[in-house]
């Protein structure tokens, strides 16, 4: 429904894009659950669009979706992008630049797969994540080897709220295991979710 492309084409996709296995990110704002587990829209944050396009840049991810149904949260980040991309922030700070022009706005979870798609030429594969998926999960060590292996693109799948609907999950082609500290206290924000995420999947190991 909504969407805005900005940025680099297929194409010019540098070597460390490669690194991440055709590698992308959508950051549903529907369906997601609050803290009831009733399935709501929530309100998109300055600070997810951001911190998630900068961590997403740093690993190499190719795209990030914003997946947002209402116009005017979707104009909103029309609004953040077109400032740090096209206006006097992206002179300012030309790596917020680079950064958020990777990001692109789709209106259901649908539509940003189909985007992806566009870009790809193999199968596009969503996995699920979350701090309280239930039912088998791939570890992030077997994840990492499927992206090294570069057998089609995959799309981490980000809730927001207090997760992902149940309904995403169920559809989803994997789930991935949960992150887990060292005690029973587990509840990172999405954007820290995000990095930790992509620096076991991506990160360079010694």
């Amino acid at each position: 429904m909504h969407s805005a492309r900005t940025g680099r084409s297929q194409q010019e996709f540098s070597d460390q894009d490669e690194m991440s296995g055709r590698l992308y990110i959508a950051l549903l704002h529907y369906p997601v659950l609050d803290r009831n587990r009733r399935v709501i829209t929530s309100a998109v944050t300055n600070a997810d669009i951001h911190d998630i396009a900068r961590s997403a840049r740093t690993y190499g991810v190719r795209r990030s979706y914003i997946v947002t149904p209402i116009a005017e949260q979707a104009e909103l980040v029309n609004a953040i992008i077109g400032h740090w991309t096209r206006g006097a922030g992206g002179t300012l700070n030309p790596t917020r630049r680079e950064a958020l022009e990777a990001v692109e706005i789709a209106g259901t979870l649908e539509a940003a797969v189909a985007a992806i798609a566009g870009y790809e030429s193999g199968p596009v594969r969503t996995v699920a994540t979350g701090a309280r998926l239930e039912g088998p999960c791939m570890s992030h060590g077997r994840m990492r080897e499927l992206l090294e292996a570069g057998d089609g693109a995959y799309v981490l799948l980000f809730g927001t709220g207090w997760g992902l609907a149940g309904e995403v999950v169920e559809r989803s082609d994997y789930r991935l295991e949960p992150l887990a500290g060292r005690g029973p206290y587990n509840h990172l924000s999405v954007r820290s979710a995000v990095a930790v995420t992509l620096d076991r999947l991506v990160g360079h190991r010694s």
